[in-house]
């Protein structure tokens, strides 16, 4: 944000991808996965915006249980110096781009905000910078750009904005004379046959003073309540953290039914751009390569005499035959079994599974934490086995159990473990004993992963049997 005239990407992390569980869940969102190609959604919209002539470095607002992950992953990306905010929980999307607004015009009074979702797949970046350019000029005369997409299906999942006349400050920018909210098909079918009504992206440009006096205007108590979570923010590390209570007090709303469907200045941009915002398992179909049957698998899949199915597989072996139009997806401890016509009900599933108390409606079965994750391997009566990961250059905290002793045996990589008043360097295939009640922490001094094997035994092996002395993520 400190160079003036440029644009803040803003990118909105907070959302959880229920519709495409069980890869997705709450704990670790489809935003954080490689769903299309090998780096993740939220680093392919970090790239995307990667232009300095046009850009400046990005702001995150996100939900505080994956700030790690989030940083982690940036980083990898090659974004240096992002600004990270932590919202204590979600409260929709105009809250989150009024704080952007918020902290961008404190640093630069004729800032733009370009707000994009992380869970939206752009394949041409070229062609959305261009988009980005020609909203721009429509931004720099007071007006809330909207990005358009010509309909390709008569989709019921998406959002519709109808244009109006052609905006003369800036050419191929057309004015917005209302919004559609996910039509029933004989109304989608209407609205495709006049011609004149455009998916909406959910992605907007905008001047951050005008969207700010507009909020004073149309939604005053989102302004106030994030006014107040700003001033009494926290720095956290890297982050900066909205303060819990004057947050809560922030009304849940979207900035679509908080803005833009009572803003008069509300001007869209007919996009060239190819988009999805990847809110179900066939929208993956749909932009997958398909084998001569229509069918799209990843993982260990063999299917005979199936057709028109995408088929996911992320850990065990997934046969399927003599079906069509199904979307298979297997986790290691979770099988989806749906069809096309039905996946956009997925997220009923998660809902009742919450109610119902599994685990799995939200966790996934790697629990990611800021020096890497771990994974339970298997359970039995006092005793657990784990496989740990510790990325480059992490370490756990300095802690203590009083239920449990644990063995650790590296598979690949170097650790360094403390263990009360010793330091011990532990190579490939050597193991250490880590009694009860013993002070001890666990280090990656090298630069590749650390691997290695955990077996727990003891009275009680829960997560909360951890003492935390010291820590560098700060967790004590």
């Amino acid at each position: 944000m400190q160079a003036h005239g440029r644009i803040v990407p803003v990118l909105l992390s907070g959302g959880t991808g229920s519709r495409l569980w069980p890869l997705s869940r709450e704990a670790y969102p489809k935003q954080l996965l490689s769903l299309l190609g090998e780096k993740t959604l939220l680093q392919q919209t970090a790239l995307r915006v990667a232009d300095p002539s046009l850009f400046v470095d990005p702001m995150v607002i996100a939900n505080a249980e994956h700030r790690f992950a989030i940083g982690e992953q940036l980083r990898a990306a090659g974004i240096s110096d992002p600004t990270l905010v932590l919202e204590p929980f979600g409260r929709n999307t105009a809250p989150a781009v009024a704080v952007a607004a918020l902290l961008a015009s404190q640093t630069d009074p004729d800032a733009a905000l370009l707000v994009m979702p992380v869970d939206h797949w752009v394949r041409d970046h070229a062609a959305f910078r261009a988009a980005v350019s020609t909203g721009l000029a429509a931004a720099r005369h007071g007006r809330f750009v909207l990005f358009g997409l010509r309909p390709t299906a008569p989709a019921t999942g998406f959002g519709y904005i109808r244009m109006g006349e052609g905006f003369a400050a800036a050419p191929d920018v057309r004015d917005v004379t209302g919004f559609v909210e996910k039509p029933d098909p004989v109304m989608v079918e209407r609205l495709l046959a006049c011609d004149e009504h455009l998916w909406n992206s959910g992605i907007f440009l905008l001047p951050a003073r005008l969207f700010i006096d507009e909020l004073a205007d149309q939604a005053p108590m989102v302004l106030a309540a994030c006014r107040k979570a700003l001033a009494a923010a926290t720095r956290d590390l890297d982050f900066l953290r909205l303060d819990p209570a004057a947050f809560e007090a922030c009304p849940s709303i979207s900035i679509d039914y908080a803005i833009m469907e009572k803003t008069d200045k509300a001007v869209v941009v007919k996009a060239a751009f190819d988009w999805s915002d990847i809110g179900s398992w066939s929208a993956l179909w749909t932009m997958g390569d398909k084998d001569g049957s229509g069918n799209v698998t990843t993982g260990d899949v063999v299917l005979e005499d199936a057709s028109g199915c995408y088929v996911r597989g992320e850990g065990p072996l997934i046969a399927a035959l003599g079906v069509e139009d199904l979307i298979i997806t297997a986790t290691p401890d979770v099988v989806l079994v749906t069809t096309r016509s039905r996946d956009q009900d997925v997220g009923k599933l998660v809902e009742r599974l919450k109610t119902d108390g599994h685990r799995s409606a939200t966790q996934t079965l790697s629990v990611h934490r800021p020096w890497g994750y771990y994974q339970s391997i298997h359970a039995g009566d006092r005793f657990q086995v784990k496989r740990i990961t510790v990325n480059p250059g992490a370490k756990l905290s300095l802690q203590k159990h009083f239920h449990r002793a644990e063995h650790w045996v590296v598979v690949n990589g170097t650790a360094i473990v403390t263990r009360d008043d010793e330091e011990i360097l532990l190579r490939e295939n050597e193991s250490v004993f880590v009694p009860l009640g013993c002070m001890h922490r666990l280090e990656n001094p090298g630069k590749v992963p650390l691997n290695l094997i955990e077996v727990q035994s003891g009275a009680y092996l829960g997560e909360d049997d951890i003492v935390r002395m010291q820590d560098i993520y700060h967790r004590v």
